[in-house]
């Protein structure tokens, strides 16, 4: 009985360190990004094309705390226009699925908006969302959709933007 028991313990905690592998310590997701900008002062909106960046690190198997980057770049109206924002918060990830890992997160910081030369505003920033990454091999995931809402504070007033990303997540073991 003894041995029995011994056996099971053993195998349990290798199961919890299998377990405990499938969480990734780090994610880094780079890829393209769609943004829906929302100017205010009864400007139309506007559709910028750009990229991003995030790094995730992951404190048990749901939750973690991200950085992202981002820029999105565009000629509306023949102005050149940018918009960038570096962005930080939570994380919370749903990782019972060996396939997909949706997650949700809401992340702070500033963001920076010009409209033509010499121009530029920089203010607060947030960034309501979430996505769904679809595992490749242990170490690869497609980030096969990212949506958020957006709020910037440009020129004293609130804009409500929208923001589309697809891309390739890197899975760092533990």
């Amino acid at each position: 009985m003894r041995k029995v028991v011994g056996l099971l313990v053993v195998l349990l905690c290798f199961s919890a360190v299998a377990r405990a592998q499938d969480t990734p310590k780090g994610e880094f997701s780079a890829g393209y990004s769609y943004f829906r900008g929302n100017p205010g002062h009864g400007f139309p909106g506007i559709n910028l094309n750009g990229w991003y960046a995030s790094l995730t690190g992951n404190f048990n198997d749901w939750f973690g705390v991200t950085g992202e980057f981002s820029g999105a770049y565009g000629k509306p109206k023949n102005i050149g226009t940018d918009y960038h924002s570096y962005l930080f918060g939570p994380t919370i990830s749903y990782r019972k699925n060996e396939k997909l890992t949706p997650f949700v997160h809401f992340l702070m910081g500033a963001a920076r908006f010009g409209a033509g030369p010499g121009t530029g505003d920089t203010n607060l920033a947030m960034e309501l969302g979430g996505g769904v990454d679809a595992r490749v091999t242990d170490g690869i995931a497609i980030r096969a959709v990212q949506f958020d809402y957006v709020m910037t504070r440009f020129a004293s007033e609130t804009q409500h933007n929208l923001k589309l990303s697809v891309g390739v997540t890197f899975r760092f073991a533990r």
